[in-house]
């Protein structure tokens, strides 16, 4: 299904720039029979503070297309972040340039070039306005709260990530838009976008996954069921299930490991790229204490997993 559609609103800068849109009612397919027309219509207004309006918005997206508008573009990351579609889905090349550079505030969005106006104003009549960052996403709390997961810091959490139930994201963890979990998954490091993280595994504090935003590389990565990347590690391949990456290791695509074939096989040891490895499950990857080379071994015994005392987040 590649219909979507949603009714919400947006707010408007004076010079007649979107810059953002709440979606209160969406879903994929056919729209249907929601609040009455004219209950939107009703909250439009205009905020003198921040100089902006509210109006009331209504939009049909085919997600295959790429974003044609703002609006469309935040139907989009709702959709995300309700969970109707998960991260890869959909269609969200060139949503860059879309979004507009934005002073979230504790009043709401308001033009980066007008902040200082926007603060004088609060101030003059005294009260402090708060900048809670500059950016073209906002926090995804400020749009979506889904069911079942804990975050500790929602700065930390773009709009357009993607958390199943059960997630845990920590004071230090971070998700991009179009990213995410698909079970119960303790994130402490970063999950960038387009990476998703599959059931039962943890990202260690400090760690990070590679994404493709910056440039590094094109390769979209997946971590599997059961895998632990430890503290300040890092990953560039996919990995497949019951992984471990020890703490303070980043294996890039690039990377030289030394692959130790299983105990009694006698296969000996076979150096490789580790993207050759990409997808592979089972493998506990390390850097020799001795000799500094990095290993992938095959595992003897499966790691313990998550306590699922600390992911009961109804």
């Amino acid at each position: 299904m590649t219909a979507a559609w949603g009714r919400g609103l947006a707010t408007v800068a004076a010079d007649g720039t979107v810059l953002d849109t709440w979606f209160r009612e969406l879903g994929l397919g056919e729209p249907t029979t929601g609040s009455p027309a004219d209950e939107y219509a009703r909250a439009e207004r205009h905020d003198d503070v921040r100089d902006v309006d509210v109006r009331a918005v209504s939009i049909q997206i085919d997600t295959t297309d790429k974003p044609a508008s703002v609006s469309d573009a935040y139907l989009r990351l709702h959709l995300l972040s309700h969970r109707f579609v998960k991260p890869r889905e959909i269609e969200l090349d060139g949503i860059f340039g879309q979004l507009t550079n934005v002073a979230w505030t504790s009043l709401g969005p308001a033009p980066v070039d007008q902040l200082t106006e926007v603060q004088w104003r609060v101030r003059r009549s005294g009260g402090l306005l708060t900048v809670n960052g500059v950016d073209k996403f906002p926090r995804m709390t400020d749009y979506v709260a889904p069911s079942g997961v804990r975050i500790a810091d929602a700065s930390r959490v773009r709009l357009g990530a993607y958390l199943s139930p059960g997630t845990t994201v920590m004071h230090e963890g971070f998700v991009n838009f179009n990213a995410g979990t698909l079970g119960t998954s303790m994130v402490e490091g970063r999950i960038s976008q387009g990476v998703l993280v599959g059931d039962g595994s943890d990202i260690g504090g400090g760690a990070s996954t590679q994404g493709t935003l910056s440039g590094g590389g094109t390769e979209v990565i997946s971590i599997g069921e059961r895998c632990l990347v430890g503290a300040e590690a890092g990953v560039g391949i996919s990995l497949g299930d019951e992984c471990v990456i020890q703490a303070g290791l980043y294996v890039l695509p690039g990377t030289l490991v030394a692959v130790h074939s299983p105990e009694g096989s006698g296969g000996g040891v076979e150096v490789v790229k580790a993207r050759q490895l990409s997808g592979a499950g089972g493998l506990l990857y390390r850097q020799n204490s001795q000799t500094g080379a990095v290993e992938a071994l095959p595992r003897s015994a499966k790691w313990g997993g998550l306590n699922h005392a600390l992911h009961q987040n109804d």
